[in-house]
């Protein structure tokens, strides 16, 4: 595989993506990795780089995302704009001959699981709302102990009130906000859908994930739910068992939408 290149997508500092490309010549499918810490600056990139080399050297065109995080420019909307402008450059990436933008797949983190289920989620968005009218469409959607019911997790006072830090307020302070944010509101997605989340996991709780799921099932999405032993930073641990199941999920990825089921804990 090749060495990572960055390729910047805005004029700020963390508005810039890492794209590894696998051996071979032809196009590839992609898989864009957007890392967690609840959306704040101390957390960045490096949390994505394991997986996104593990992706590529399995055969994926691996694109790891950096975006403005609260404290450090982002926030409402520039991080959820962010992420949106990452993945809209991939066709004019130079190499985008190698990317197969019919099958691209978003794998994100706590966080990073609320940021790619809400990329999976663009379509649903009305026009001229923040992050309408996607350019490249998602296919598949892998959301690790994923932050994925933003009113859930403000009243929960999730990672000391993060979501209320994203997006300025709780919902009944901005409710337009959280309309256009929160994953749960834009279903169905389309986009074959793998929650994992650690049954041990105190940070996000794995009722984030089935609430999602549920929800998406009954409006018509594929959902499957991987309950696995462990706490909230064993997902993206490439070495343990977690990760090996979900890249296991991914190597017999769906392509329609169906209803989901359970694979167990």
């Amino acid at each position: 595989m090749s060495a990572p290149a960055v390729h910047r997508y805005g004029p700020a500092s963390d508005q810039f993506l890492e794209l590894t490309l696998p051996d071979g010549d032809g196009p590839a499918p992609v898989a864009v990795v957007v890392h967690g810490g609840f959306w704040r600056a101390p957390y960045g990139i490096e949390l994505a780089r394991p997986l996104a080399a593990d992706l590529a050297g399995r055969g994926w065109a691996a694109v790891a995302v950096e975006y403005r995080r609260v404290g450090a420019g982002g926030g409402w909307p520039t991080t959820l704009a962010d992420v949106a402008a990452a993945v809209d450059a991939l066709p004019d990436l130079p190499g985008a001959d190698r990317l197969d933008l019919d099958d691209v797949a978003v794998i994100g983190h706590s966080a990073g699981g609320h940021l790619a289920a809400w990329l999976a989620g663009r379509g649903a968005l009305p026009p001229g709302a923040l992050g309408a009218g996607p350019r490249v469409r998602v296919a598949t959607a892998v959301l690790q102990a994923g932050v994925l019911d933003l009113a859930a997790a403000a009243a929960a006072g999730l990672g000391d009130g993060a979501t209320q830090e994203l997006l300025g307020g709780g919902p009944d302070d901005v409710p337009d906000r959280y309309a256009v944010a929160d994953p749960a509101r834009l279903l169905p997605t389309g986009a074959a859908t793998l929650c994992v989340h650690g049954l041990q996991d105190t940070s996000v709780p794995p009722a984030q994930s089935e609430r999602y799921a549920a929800a998406a099932g009954r409006a018509g999405d594929r959902v499957d739910v991987d309950l696995v032993p462990g706490d909230h930073m064993v997902l993206i641990d490439v070495a343990a068992g977690p990760w090996r199941r979900t890249v296991a999920w991914l190597s017999t990825r769906p392509t329609a939408a169906r209803h989901g089921t359970t694979l167990g804990s």
